[in-house]
């Protein structure tokens, strides 16, 4: 395995190299998906190049649930081969990723009327865990039905008179902006792929129908990429995407919004994830602990029109979100609780009429038009690898070449030896195998072991690192996807901002201007973020 410290997973470098060497493969998109079609197609060997107009994951892929899982619901949608599918990716990630990706038990509460599930129904939803358990979702351990109180153990401000029973099952967690970030760092370091972000897509280029190059825009400035094919593993912005690249999409993008909160375990404390039935809606929300003090809750899924870079959080999503968990529990949350929130949207392709994206289906869906171009959409978190394979397999025949696919048993950074991170499970569980390189700036410098903000786990050596070693271009890529501090107490963050900055313009080389301007733009993206949800 490559050196943590080498120079390979390098934006400057990356870009130097786009303008200077061809390549078998560009890959538009650095998401879940985009990040794992690159580390796919750079371990069968293609010679890969990966951007993103901004961070990695800044989309839709560090806004999810944050869940590698089958999809329950999906049984009652007689999706049975996208469960069966996405459990076999879980039981794979588990075993790739075992430093980032952890067991989770879930409950789901039997209430004595109403809701999604209750008592009426209980027999039904039992059989469904059944057939969860039967396509793959036992390998965790089998579901198991609960007593009232084994349930309210689980979450002790559950309203006792509402519940009847409960079933538990399993499923995982992963902090999914840390996944992205790991395949393309396992894409660059350890099987040559350059990487870019804020590295935008303007066009590409043609011979005799074929392609044979692109167009970048980075800096301020163009670079001409000669290439032989392009994937666009855009998610919602893959129509915009397509249309530069000179095909007709013939595919509909229909985004779905998805909300979550966070709250501090103070307020709700849940042993393990919780389903809380939406009341008059016929759905439910998930009620999650996230590691080192948190809980968040969600999610909503709901059309959205608008900008698609910028969805926000607004006052109803935050009453309908804490209106579902207070009409079970004793909690009485209230706005002034959430301490961090997050939009993401989710790129669901509309192959029916269904009035709620709820009932889209999360299978994806690979095109190519035979000149070069294939795009790649829908899909889930879980899903990834899969999607991943499935694009190269496609690319490959365009290449005439068959190259088999590798990561089914690819080890991410810092899988192997991530036992041996200590008994910090925070460290282990960011960093895995890589924590003592981590640890070794906090030898060299021991205020780096300080926390970088005062309540959250969080080292500032880690944004020495994010800057050094992942990437880390904006103040805003160590507060929110580096790390997560802005999401789980953006007050917090907030202002410890101004001595974040600070550290991260003297690891990253910033002048005092572009110092101010990133705490300036992070200050007014967080403000705006609390605005939209008091209105």
């Amino acid at each position: 395995m490559s050196d943590p410290t080498s120079t390979a997973f390098d934006r400057n470098r990356s870009l130097e190299r786009m303008a200077t060497e061809r390549f078998d493969l560009l890959v538009v998109g650095g998401g879940a998906t985009g990040t794992g079609i690159a580390l796919d197609a750079a371990s069968r060997g293609l010679s890969v190049a990966l951007v993103d107009k901004a961070d990695l994951a800044s989309g839709t892929s560090s806004k999810s649930s944050k869940l590698v899982h089958g999809g329950l619901r999906y049984l009652q949608q007689g999706e049975f081969g996208l469960v069966y599918q996405a459990l076999a990716e879980r039981r794979r990630l588990l075993r790739n990723a075992p430093h980032l990706v952890a067991p989770l038990s879930f409950v789901i509460p039997i209430l004595r009327s109403g809701g999604v599930i209750d008592r009426r129904l209980a027999r039904a939803l039992g059989l469904g865990l059944w057939q969860y358990d039967l396509t793959g979702g036992a390998r965790l351990g089998w579901h198991k039905r609960l007593d009232t109180d084994q349930v309210l153990a689980r979450l002790p401000q559950l309203r006792r008179d509402e519940i009847a029973a409960g079933y538990l099952y399993w499923d995982a967690w992963v902090d999914d902006a840390r996944l992205a970030l790991t395949l393309a760092r396992t894409a660059a370091l350890d099987h040559g792929a350059a990487v870019a972000t804020y590295t935008r897509l303007v066009g590409v280029g043609r011979t005799d129908g074929r392609v044979t190059g692109a167009v970048l825009e980075a800096d301020g400035r163009k670079i001409d990429v000669a290439c032989d094919g392009v994937v666009n593993a855009c998610g919602v912005w893959a129509e915009d995407v397509q249309g530069l690249t000179g095909v007709a999409d013939t595919f509909d993008i229909r985004p779905a919004k998805g909300v979550h909160l966070t709250v501090s375990s103070d307020r709700l404390s849940p042993d393990g994830a919780m389903l809380i039935p939406v009341r008059g809606d016929k759905r439910s929300i998930f009620v999650l602990p996230w590691p080192g003090g948190h809980t968040y809750i969600g999610t909503t899924d709901t059309d959205f029109v608008g900008g698609l870079d910028e969805p926000t959080c607004t006052a109803a999503d935050v009453a309908y979100l804490l209106g579902a968990v207070n009409a079970l529990t004793d909690a009485d949350l209230v706005p002034g609780d959430v301490t961090g929130s997050w939009a993401g949207l989710r790129p669901l392709v509309a192959t029916a009429k269904t009035e709620k994206t709820a009932d889209l289906s999360r299978h994806h869906l690979v095109q190519s038009d035979g000149s070069g171009v294939v795009t790649v959409t829908g899909g889930k978190l879980t899903t990834y690898r899969r999607m991943a394979q499935d694009t190269v397999d496609a690319v490959c025949k365009l290449r005439g070449e068959r190259r088999r696919c590798r990561t089914k048993r690819l080890s991410l950074r810092g899988a192997v030896g991530s036992g041996g991170a200590g008994t910090d499970s925070h460290m282990a569980g960011r960093f895995g195998g890589e924590a003592s390189a981590v640890l070794d700036l906090v030898v060299a410098d021991p205020s780096l072991g300080e926390p970088l903000v005062p309540g959250l786990a969080y080292l500032r050596a880690e944004a020495v690192y994010a800057v050094r070693h992942e990437m880390a271009v904006t103040l805003d890529d160590v507060l929110a996807r580096r790390t997560r501090a802005r999401l789980e107490d953006r007050t917090a963050t907030l202002a410890a901002a101004p001595e974040v900055a600070t550290l991260v313009a003297e690891a990253a080389g910033w002048s005092d201007e572009r110092r101010d301007a990133e705490l300036a733009a992070f200050r007014a993206s967080v403000e705006a973020e609390s605005a939209a949800q008091a209105v």
